[in-house]
């Protein structure tokens, strides 16, 4: 018998007929003796509904209330999923983020696990009752309601496996693994049968849309085993083939992954660039732009800062496409400060990244891939790389082109 965590996303909870699907899936594994908690997100664009019903009150929403209005949709979600297993003969239970105390910081909206008590699931898990919670949400210290950002269904999921120390974290998407690349982009993207953390972590946090950064973060920082796998399948298909399709997300580097160079081609289409020109190049420059976007909570991500010509230099970085405007709004209101001459600004970029542990003992990988974009007539604005993944910066209309040259030139339609 082991403890399993389910996590299910707003298309597998999409109508009343998918979470009957759900509840069938997860009756399933509860009768094969395994403790079951399951995390279900909100259903199908009923965060986005919430969401823009907010903004036709108030075009700019409050965070905290936006808050609480956003995290009704998993509370609906695990209420139908208790009935769904109820009516099934199955004794389930459901919670909210704060009645388990699943603990936040107080950054609504974009909030941060801090702890999870345990003791009230574990209570119920051992009377035999399938427990399922909210994901995507929590409680801060003054006892408002807050949310994790976009996908922090996963986060919850993750967290709370490891706050359980379960044995597996399955999560049900309506893909049937990790990709090579996205299907739709490149018709010969294969699935991987398995992938690091270390690489899933890279192509989570460069737009692969399969999991959420932080869900990849917590599953490698406390070794939760994490699946990633359909809920389009049949809910009664046979538990040992269920239990070892999609994506196992490993701890180790095995021999087969180590032959790969390249394991996949992670895109984001919604990036922006900000070039700040002509500041003075002495100490305090990056801290003196940076400091203010991150005081605005804006994430930073690639960043170049020219060499100094006559004791100036120039300073560029990129921004989610979401957060452009605001982060121009920033910089101008601090432009004299800094002593800059000018703000330039594109929010018609994206980034393509090319992830693979085999880098580490390969040589060659990035002439390879300058040379495939070179090959296509495609200009790189920036270029960063980390051990195992080199990302550049390229026009937004060639991004697909970039995807679809970059899989053939690494050969990862082939197993």
């Amino acid at each position: 018998m082991a403890l399993i965590v389910h996590k299910y996303g707003g298309t597998s909870m999409g109508s009343t007929e998918r979470i009957k699907n759900v509840a069938a899936r997860v009756a399933k594994w509860h009768d094969a003796g395994h403790k079951i908690v399951v995390v279900p997100s909100a259903m199908a664009g009923e965060t986005n509904r919430l969401i823009g019903l907010a903004k036709e009150i108030m075009p700019q929403p409050d965070p905290r209330e936006l808050d609480m209005i956003a995290s009704t949709g998993e509370q609906v979600s695990v209420g139908l999923l208790a009935m769904a297993l109820l009516a099934r003969g199955k004794d389930a239970v459901s919670y909210t983020g704060w009645q388990v105390g699943i603990k936040t910081d107080s950054a609504f909206t974009k909030a941060r696990i801090q702890s999870i008590d345990d003791s009230r699931v574990r209570a119920d898990l051992d009377a035999g009752k399938i427990v399922i919670i909210t994901g995507f949400q929590g409680v801060d210290e003054e006892g408002n309601i807050s949310t994790l950002g976009r996908g922090g269904s996963d986060t919850s999921a993750v967290a709370i496996a490891a706050a359980l120390k379960a044995d597996e974290c399955l999560i049900y998407t309506d893909v049937d693994g990790v990709y090579t690349t996205d299907p739709r982009v490149v018709e010969e993207a294969r699935r991987l049968n398995k992938i690091t953390f270390e690489e899933m972590l890279e192509l989570a946090s460069l737009g692969s849309k399969v999991l959420q950064t932080r869900s990849v973060e917590f599953a490698g920082n406390y070794h939760v085993p994490t699946r990633v796998l359909s809920s389009l399948t049949d809910p009664l298909m046979p538990l040992e083939e269920e239990a070892n399709s999609g994506t196992l997300i490993s701890f180790e580097e095995e021999t087969n992954m180590e032959q790969a160079v390249i394991s996949g081609i992670a895109f984001h289409r919604d990036e922006a660039k900000i070039t700040v020109l002509g500041v003075p190049d002495r100490p305090g420059v990056a801290f003196g732009i940076l400091g203010p976007i991150s005081d605005a909570n804006i994430e930073v991500d690639m960043i170049i800062q020219n060499q100094s010509v006559e004791g100036k230099t120039d300073f560029t970085f990129t921004v989610s496409r979401g957060d452009y405007a605001k982060a121009m709004g920033v910089l101008e209101s601090v432009k004299e400060q800094l002593g800059a001459t000018r703000i330039l600004g594109d929010a018609k970029v994206s980034k393509v990244s090319a992830v693979g542990v085999g880098m580490r003992s390969h040589v060659g990988v990035a002439t390879h891939m300058f040379q495939t974009l070179a090959a296509e007539g495609i200009n790189i604005m920036m270029i960063s790389t980390s051990e195992i993944k080199i990302s550049v910066l390229i026009d937004e209309k060639y991004m697909e082109l970039a995807v679809r040259a970059l899989h053939r030139a690494f050969e990862l339609d082939k197993a």
